[in-house]
């Protein structure tokens, strides 16, 4: 398994651990957080594309130990002191990474990548990124776009006029491969970053969606239980008042017979019971 120190140098360029959050030595425990936090919005495993989310998780666990080592007093003063610390203890190794970040920060949010996204691009960050990327490169605008955050072909003209004014400076020397790229690589790259842009898109669609489906099951659900309950209170009211058809039908009924009792003629005398008045 790689050491810690391998795993910085091999996704950020550095050994040590000020250089790969961009920090001076001097950071005090907020600057240090804030580090780590700006970093991890570009690695965050649920917040990049498919095609590099294992190495970003990798990115993202290596930034969560560097954090824990710095952000503890003790740990710190260690690593200052003789640039040594355990990587061994069971707390390092079986740390759950995500919800060590968790409970740091807020969840991150589309809006945040995109704010972030806004400010990084043309800042003092990204051309001290670029800058890194084409000379650890040589060039080469394939390592240079994945290494980048936020850049794809369509941002190469940009770049390009980036790298051409350090090279003006005198900041980066001129190399070869960024001026005389071959076409064929060119066009390879731009195939593969329209294919993982319309993937993406894909996906997104697919995200919007689910969302949709989401929504609209909720709203039937809510539609359903309204004519449900719509039902019961039909039923409900044609009981009521078939019990009140019922109830006064009833009453009506009975009043009626009375009437009809009351008005019916008192039978005659019969003739027996007439002829034993008169002998009387």
């Amino acid at each position: 398994m790689a050491s810690l120190l391998d795993l910085c140098e091999k996704y950020f360029g550095a050994r040590e651990f000020y250089e790969v959050l961009k920090i001076p030595k001097t950071a005090n425990e907020k600057q240090v957080k804030k580090a780590y936090h700006k970093l991890s919005l570009l690695v965050h495993p649920d917040r990049v594309e498919e095609s590099v989310k294992i190495e970003a998780t990798e990115k993202f666990k290596v930034l969560g130990r560097i954090h824990s080592i710095l952000s503890d007093n003790d740990k710190r003063k260690i690593y200052d002191e003789t640039g040594q610390f355990d990587e061994e203890s069971d707390e390092f190794v079986m740390r759950n990474w995500a919800d060590y970040w968790r409970s740091l920060f807020k969840p991150i949010t589309v809006k945040d990548i995109k704010d972030y996204e806004i400010t990084y691009k043309g800042s003092e960050a990204e051309i001290k990124d670029l800058k890194r990327a084409y000379m650890d490169s040589k060039g080469n605008m394939d390592y240079i776009l994945e290494a980048v955050p936020f850049t794809n072909c369509e941002e190469e003209p940009r770049l390009h006029d980036i790298i051409q004014n350090l090279i003006a400076q005198k900041e980066v020397p001129e190399y070869k491969e960024f001026f005389q790229e071959d076409e064929k690589k060119k066009q390879r790259r731009q195939r593969k970053w329209a294919k993982e842009a319309k993937e993406s898109e894909r996906l997104d669609k697919m995200l919007q969606l689910e969302k949709d489906d989401e929504k609209n099951n909720s709203m039937d659900n809510l539609v359903l239980a309204i004519q449900n309950r719509n039902k019961d209170r039909s039923a409900q009211a044609e009981n009521f008042f078939d019990s009140l058809i019922e109830k006064y039908s009833t009453k009506a009924n009975k009043k009626s017979s009375k009437r009809t009792a009351s008005k019916s003629p008192a039978k005659s005398p019969s003739k027996s019971t007439r002829k034993t008045k008169k002998k009387t």
